[in-house]
C-alpha cells in the first residue's frame, strides 16, 4: 500500500511535527507499507495554470504524481484565516477533479485555538468529497497548547494519531475488498 503524508504548508513547524509523528507511527505499526512524506516547504511547487498535472515539470510534477499514485493520503494542514492555506489549495487545483477517486484521505489539522475545529468540516471535507475521496470520518485536531518545543506533549493527541493511522489503513483495506468483490461480478 502506498501512503502519502502531505504537510500542506510552507511555513511553521506544528503541522510538520504532527506529520513526522504520523510517519513514525506508520513505520512502527505498518512497516510493510510504503509511506512518503511530502512537506510542501521542501518543494518549489508552481501555481496551477490549468494544465494537466503530468504536464508540469520538476517538483510540481513529482508532488502531484506522488499523490496520484497513492492509495491513501493523510493531509496535514494548519488553519490560516479559518481555512486551509493557499499552498494546500494550490495542490488541489493542480490535480484533476477525480484525483481522489478510489483513494482514502484522512486529516490532521493544527490551529492556534479550538475555535477553528470546524474548518475541517466546512472547508476541507467538501473539497475532498468533490474530488471523490473516501474520507476517513474522524480527524485529529491539534491545538497550540498540545506542542512544546516542536514535540506533541498531549498523550490523547498521540493516541488519536495512532488511531487515525489504523483507521486509514483499515479503510483502504475495506475499500479494496469492496472493489475486489465488485470486480468478481464481471465475467471478463
Amino acid at each position: 500500500m502506498k501512503i502519502v503524508a502531505l504537510a500542506g504548508s510552507i511555513i511553521g513547524s506544528k503541522t510538520k511535527t504532527a506529520m513526522l509523528k504520523t510517519v513514525e507511527i506508520f513505520a512502527q505499526k505498518y512497516p510493510e507499507h510504503e509511506v512518503t512524506l511530502l512537506d510542501l516547504a521542501e518543494y518549489k511547487v508552481e501555481f496551477s495554470d490549468g494544465r494537466n498535472y503530468f504536464e508540469y515539470e520538476g517538483d510540481t510534477k513529482y508532488v502531484t504524481e506522488t499523490i496520484m499514485s497513492a492509495d491513501a493520503i493523510i493531509i496535514g494542514t494548519p488553519t490560516f484565516q479559518a481555512s486551509i492555506p493557499a499552498t494546500l489549495k494550490n495542490i488541489f487545483d493542480l490535480l484533476p477533479v477525480n484525483a481522489f477517486r478510489d483513494k482514502v484521505v484522512s486529516s490532521i489539522v493544527t490551529a492556534g485555538t479550538a475555535k477553528h475545529y470546524l474548518m475541517v468540516e466546512q472547508q476541507l471535507k467538501p473539497i475532498l468529497a468533490y474530488m471523490k475521496a473516501h474520507i476517513v470520518p474522524t480527524y485529529v485536531f491539534i491545538e497550540e497548547k498540545d506542542f512544546i518545543r516542536k514535540e506533541i506533549v498531549n498523550d490523547d493527541i498521540l493516541f488519536r494519531l495512532e488511531r487515525l493511522v489504523e483507521d486509514t489503513v483499515l479503510t483502504v483495506e475495506a475499500f479494496e475488498g469492496i472493489r475486489m468483490k465488485k470486480d468478481e461480478e464481471y465475467d471478463f
